[in-house]
């Protein structure tokens, strides 16, 4: 059964006319043929959606990205990449199932590709924990990096978490620190690194796997310090105010791209990714290996100097320093 958002209703009661009007043919308006009024309602439909995500705010790009129907790692890893054999555990406490990684093909490129995923249903999201990793799942990450990195294979990260996991079993194994010393090693990684955010990207639970050469972002996705809810919260006392802190926060693909906090805007079919899995994998794919074979051209060194640049200059002022009186 197709999903649908609030903004997205009256794409809903078009399709509803055009279903109805497919089963039951024979209750078709007088007058006009009815394979002229089925492309009728079809033109309706395009138009509609055109109107629809060519104006989208910034809270309704989240709720996209959180769509049920949206595809996961798991996703683009049967569709972007090929002979995917995944690896397990991090050789110190457990295998955390919110992460997935292993060795894969990107076209002709041998690399080594991980990501967090969610679940689809109760059952998998609870062994996934809803997308959101414990401590173990970024060790789990760093180890297949380290091992990217020994045999040369550069490394692909897929984004798509809400954040960590803060619960007390994950504080006391230390998810600060895991995530701290994933932003240490991936600075210093020699091999080429792309990330890319296929859905949400939550705080440090999205920056602990996204230190890369290149970052790339669906269109529809979302990178941000915190959450619209959890901003709401703190700074209105009212959840209600998320809207209001998708926009404040500037947390949309357009966004990022104009402050330079991520690379290249990944386009997605008209409607979402969640309308077309494969074209949207083609995007995604067409990005990735373009992006790769910039990166791989640049000799180690200057690569690694251009990865620290990159996140040194994160920030703007807006006022000037002072001078030390």
């Amino acid at each position: 059964m197709k999903h649908y958002l609030d903004f997205e209703k009256p794409l809903a009661e078009l399709q509803r006319k055009l279903d109805d009007l497919r089963q039951h043919p024979e209750q078709h308006s007088m007058g006009i043929s009815w394979e002229e009024e089925i492309q009728t309602l079809q033109a309706k439909i395009e138009e509609a959606r055109r109107q629809i995500f060519t104006h989208l705010t910034p809270w309704q790009r989240v709720q996209l990205a959180r769509h049920p129907k949206r595809p996961y790692t798991l996703d683009y890893l049967q569709k972007t990449f090929t002979e995917f054999e995944e690896l397990h555990g991090d050789r110190m406490f457990s295998d955390d199932r919110a992460f997935v990684g292993g060795f894969a093909k990107l076209g002709d490129h041998r690399v080594v590709v991980l990501g967090t995923q969610k679940g689809r249903e109760t059952k998998e999201n609870i062994l996934r924990n809803f997308g959101s990793a414990h401590p173990e799942g970024y060790r789990k990450a760093l180890r297949l990096m380290r091992l990217a990195d020994k045999f040369g294979l550069p490394v692909v990260t897929l984004i798509d978490t809400a954040g960590a996991y803060p619960g007390i079993g994950s504080e006391e194994r230390h998810i600060g620190e895991a995530i701290a010393v994933n932003l240490r090693e991936m600075m210093l990684l020699e091999v080429p690194v792309l990330t890319a955010v296929i859905g949400e990207g939550g705080s440090g639970g999205a920056l602990g796997v996204a230190v890369a050469d290149r970052v790339l972002i669906l269109e529809n996705a979302y990178y941000s310090v915190i959450s619209p809810e959890g901003c709401a919260a703190i700074l209105w006392k009212d959840r209600a105010a998320s809207p209001k802190a998708a926009a404040a926060l500037r947390i949309t693909s357009t966004d990022l791209a104009a402050l330079k906090l991520v690379d290249e805007v990944v386009k997605e079919p008209l409607g979402g990714a969640h309308n077309d899995h494969d074209a949207a994998a083609a995007s995604l794919k067409e990005a990735l290996l373009r992006n790769l074979d910039e990166v791989r051209s640049l000799p180690v060194g200057g690569r690694l100097k251009a990865r620290y640049a990159k996140f040194r200059a994160f920030g703007r002022f807006t006022e000037p320093l002072r001078a030390a009186a």
